[in-house]
């Protein structure tokens, strides 16, 4: 059975539960209006169904619902923000105008951000850039689900890291939002819960082996993308997103989900570059050639296509929920 919400009542219930769960409104707001957004675009992992988890986290400690998001500027371009084992959304927004500020005064600037997280769905915040005039290119690291290529120890997380280029008319031209790993671990988490099985080649069980289990896949590593290269991939975010920012490395994160451990301690990475300060209406036009040698040849689309799609239709006939999922929210 299916209850069909609006996005508001995705918002305002995700808002709710949080904050019922320890959360003050600062803390509870920017996450309830990121849920809406995942819901909003059909990516139901990264929706409704963590709020429970959240909920959770907040409870046992492992996010601090009162924390207070403190942002320095260290360098005209550099920005960093100490989310205070709060929600990563929080400490992002708490630095954005400084960041968007500093990148078109500079012509580039960067915001670390450490003490933090699980950030959502990352090509938001790119998307986000986007909406601002400026390129955006972000990293968040994950707590170690991969491991390396001959081996079967986690190393890095699914890492994935986010592109969006602005199209000139306050949106995004394009959005590519990937992680290192074949599939998002909430995807195999989402199948764990419903008992169903996983594709080959997604995961590892704790011995090295290929599994089509999803509870077995879960306990051991998730298979990177492009075997050596997804691996590379997830390291450079590693770099970026724990090493630079001053946060956790997945080795020392504790899990995104689950009670055990306390804060994660996760960072993010955000590059935000103004085009006028290099190649200024140059850029436009490499982009819109780009845009078009894709969207032109019948079949293909552009990196981000499928989600706005979704947007026209959710946004118009709502979003089905689960009753049970329903159920969760409410006793979370």
């Amino acid at each position: 059975m299916t209850k069909t919400l609006d996005l508001d009542a995705i918002e305002a219930l995700a808002c709710d539960a949080l904050r019922r769960a320890g959360a003050t409104l600062a803390q509870a707001g920017p996450v309830a209006r990121a849920t809406r957004l995942a819901e909003r675009d059909g990516i139901r992992s990264h929706g409704l169904m963590y709020v429970p988890v959240y909920a959770e986290h907040l409870r046992c400690g492992k996010v601090l619902g009162a924390a207070q998001p403190q942002v320095t500027q260290p360098r005209p371009s550099a920005v960093r923000v100490d989310a205070g084992l709060g929600f990563a959304h929080s400490a992002i927004d708490a630095g954005w105008p400084v960041l968007t500020a500093a990148a078109r005064d500079q012509g580039l600037a960067a915001m670390a951000v450490h003490r933090s997280y699980n950030c959502g769905v990352l090509g938001h915040h790119a998307e986000r850039l986007a909406e601002d005039g400026l390129v955006g290119l972000c990293f968040t690291n994950a707590p170690a689900s991969i491991a390396p290529i001959g081996g079967h120890r986690p190393v890095i997380g699914t890492n994935p890291f986010a592109l969006a280029v602005p199209d000139g008319a306050g949106g995004a031209r394009l959005v590519i939002d990937q992680s290192a790993s074949v599939i998002a671990k909430s995807e195999i988490a989402l199948r764990a819960r419903h008992g169903e099985k996983i594709a080959l080649g997604w995961a590892l069980d704790a011995s090295g082996n290929p599994t089509e289990d999803a509870e077995a896949a879960l306990a051991g590593s998730m298979c990177p993308a492009g075997g050596q290269k997804g691996f590379g991939a997830g390291l450079m975010v590693e770099i970026f997103a724990a090493a630079l920012a001053g946060a956790n490395l997945g080795l020392d994160a504790s899990p995104f989900s689950g009670p055990k451990g306390g804060p994660p301690g996760t960072g993010q990475f955000f590059i935000a570059v103004d085009p006028g300060a290099f190649s200024g209406e140059a850029f436009d036009r490499a982009i819109t050639r780009l845009a078009s040698a894709i969207s032109d040849q019948a079949g293909a689309r552009l990196p981000g296509a499928r989600r706005a799609a979704n947007r026209a239709r959710i946004e118009a006939e709502g979003v089905a929920v689960p009753q049970d999922l329903l159920d969760r929210i409410a006793a979370a």
